[in-house]
């Protein structure tokens, strides 16, 4: 069985985005790691040249900065990245610049992949996530965003990156997938109040074309207002390890308590909230796969 990571990146440094944590968080089961670079204008470059494995092969793209609707670019990107692993491959594993992968889960997926390899019904595996918000103290949780995505794919001619790259289709259906027992963890929303803001008016730029929303909903100075998680719950378990070092770095205050966050949901989200919560079914929820398994 061969595995290959891959990503794309463009503007990490600047952006703060933990391209090198999340590489080397799957490196471990990956016999080579293809990383799509666009054309970043700060260090992002040495940043991936100085990850010491030969596994890593860095292939320059660049972005068309005018694709600005849907997040259209992102999956351009990634199916630049996936294009590049070698012809031989059995499994690909995406993994997102935001995004990092416990030890713990690693020896998991591994035999996941082997069980399945043969299994040719099963095109993908299908993950959970953990949305860590404010600080690495805190796990978010909101039906906006999604709790499970597909990280682990085939590598087979007909499969791209869908929408705004945050799935995967073959040949414009949906993939079959296996649901495992094992966690991403994205870091996205783990930042000062100004970086947080500095995330989001980038990120804007490349779903929508008016430039006017952005600074009227995310100006330049103003701090965020971490307003956009339904409910907090403290993480008492530990990070990954290539990720330890981020977390002693981390130096701002998140001072929201995260009980108050509760309380100001719709009516209508506290019953969907209370219905998952007892029976686990989230009513409603968009899947970008079929799972079989």
């Amino acid at each position: 069985m061969k595995v290959a990571g891959f990503t794309f990146i463009r503007n990490a440094v600047k952006n703060d985005y933990s391209i090198v944590e999340a590489i080397t968080s799957i490196l471990p089961i990956c016999d080579e790691f293809v990383v799509a670079h666009g054309n970043s204008e700060d260090s992002t470059l040495e940043l991936l040249k100085s990850i010491d494995s030969e596994k890593i092969r860095i292939i320059e793209t660049t972005w068309d900065d005018s694709l600005r609707e849907g997040g259209r670019t992102f999956a351009v990107e990634t199916d630049k990245a996936f294009a590049a692993i070698s012809k031989d491959v059995d499994w690909a594993f995406y993994i997102q610049g935001d995004e990092c992968v416990h030890e713990k889960y690693l020896p998991i997926i591994k035999k996941e992949m082997e069980l399945c390899l043969h299994n040719k019904k099963i095109e993908g595996l299908l993950f959970n996530y953990k949305h860590f918000y404010g600080s690495y103290d805190f796990v978010a949780h909101s039906r906006r965003w999604y709790r499970r995505e597909v990280r682990v794919i085939r590598n087979l001619p007909g499969m791209h990156s869908y929408k705004d790259a945050q799935g995967f289709r073959y040949n414009d259906r949906k993939i079959k997938v296996k649901h495992i027992d094992a966690y991403i963890y994205h870091y996205g929303w783990v930042k000062p109040p100004e970086g947080l803001t500095n995330k989001v008016r980038n990120f804007n730029k490349f779903y929508t074309t008016n430039d006017e929303w952005i600074e009227e909903t995310y100006p330049e100075q103003s701090a965020f207002d971490y307003k956009n998680a339904d409910e907090l719950f403290h993480f008492n378990e530990s990070h990954p390890r290539v990720f330890q070092s981020r977390v002693e770095r981390s130096n701002w205050k998140f001072n929201f308590d995260p009980t108050l966050s509760k309380n100001k949901l719709p009516l209508r989200r506290k019953i969907l909230a209370w219905i998952e919560k007892v029976t686990g079914a989230r009513l409603f929820e968009y899947k970008n796969y079929d799972k079989i398994a």
